[in-house]
């Protein structure tokens, strides 16, 4: 007879972080049980009752990946007092933050999740939402930028906010690759060089 209440032998929170550095590191397929065991320090049947598959788990992991690692970033577009300094800034919080630590794998787990084969299609939908999500925030500071003069009315906003996604997702391709911060860096400063009128306020 099952004991009711027993309780975890495990901490969830721990594991899930455990398994979001794995995923982050190796990708949805090339990640073992095994290995995503060992590194949560449960073993299987502990796994798929709290997390009911791999699939299940990634996807929590991705969502905990956005509320941990994702605001340090993108809370940039809402924390600075202008459109260009809050894209300088994400692209150098990215030039921090994308290159390998000691503590956390090279890459954005979000940008490089699902753009290849072999993804399960509920994990294909969710990385493409997240990004959209990401290139909606891009668009709607373009969009406060261009209401309070900053920017000319011709800007292309749909375009420029594409374009400087892209670099955030090149410099991430870059940063999996092995590209230092300081190389990274560069790519942030030609990025801005190409922001419309150099930061200069419209009249």
């Amino acid at each position: 007879m099952a004991t009711i209440g027993r309780p975890r032998e495990f901490d969830r929170d721990a594991a899930l972080e455990a398994a979001m550095r794995v995923f982050w590191r190796k990708g949805f397929a090339t990640a073992s049980m095994n290995e995503l065991c060992d590194a949560m320090g449960i073993r299987s049947p502990s796994l798929y009752a709290a997390f009911g598959s791999k699939e299940a788990l990634y996807l929590e992991a991705m969502e905990h990946y956005v509320q941990t690692i994702g605001p340090p970033v993108w809370g940039n577009l809402l924390a600075a007092t202008s459109a260009r300094a809050a894209f300088e800034n994400v692209l150098l919080a990215g030039m921090e933050t994308l290159p390998e630590s000691g503590v956390t794998p090279a890459g954005c787990m979000a940008m490089l999740a699902a753009v290849g084969d072999e993804w399960p299609e509920a994990i294909i939908d969710v990385a493409k939402n997240i990004r959209l999500e990401v290139l909606r925030q891009l668009r709607a500071r373009l969009e406060t930028g261009m209401r309070e003069g900053e920017l000319p009315p011709s800007t292309d906003i749909d375009g420029l906010s594409r374009f400087y996604l892209g670099v955030f997702q090149g410099m991430a391709v870059q940063a999996r690759d092995g590209a230092t911060a300081a190389e990274l860096r560069g790519v942030a400063a030609a990025a801005m060089a190409a922001w419309p009128g150099n930061g200069r306020r419209q009249v």
